[in-house]
């Protein structure tokens, strides 16, 4: 890969990350072929840059990103967590992939905050997939330490939704 290409894929990829922030998205996803067998697959969301090669792409194409994917979580961390919240024993997985609510209507008030204490089966929150308003409840009883979603907002299956203490 010559130097020129990865200075045009780093400028692609700020351009892209510019245009995130710019639009308020929060996600674009491109994909850019060079040649039969050379590609370049970028991500880049509010969490950071990610790149895969793809096919048999040269091996020079990863470490070109690097720099790039080393910023972006650089600047998000006073907002990101420390641990991962996935791994956290008092996670609530989403049984899911869906729409997250945190509320059972809009404008109503949100079935838990934080600080509030639930019981186990209590319902914390609607996740819709297919049309369909699916309940998530407490799997245990506890008290919210964190919510980790927005309402209104996507969530992927096994995702955490929410700790519990």
């Amino acid at each position: 890969m010559s130097d020129n290409r990865h200075e045009s894929d780093v400028a692609f990829i700020k351009a892209l990350a510019e245009m995130l922030k710019d639009n308020d998205l929060n996600e674009i996803r491109v994909k850019r072929d060079y040649a039969e067998d050379d590609s370049l697959d970028v991500r880049v969301s509010k969490g950071g840059v990610m790149m895969a090669p793809v096919q048999a792409a040269p091996v020079a194409t990863a470490p070109a990103a690097l720099p790039v994917a080393a910023e972006a979580p650089r600047a998000a961390a006073p907002e990101a967590p420390v641990a991962d919240p996935a791994s956290d024993p008092g996670a609530v997985p989403s049984p899911m992939v869906g729409t997250a609510y945190l509320s059972p209507e809009p404008g109503a008030a949100a079935f838990v905050k934080v600080g509030d204490s639930v019981s186990e089966g209590d319902t914390l929150l609607i996740v819709e997939a297919m049309k369909t308003m699916n309940h998530i409840a407490a799997p245990r009883s506890g008290t919210v330490s964190k919510i980790l979603v927005e309402d209104g907002a996507p969530v992927e299956y096994g995702a955490p939704l929410m700790i519990l203490t």
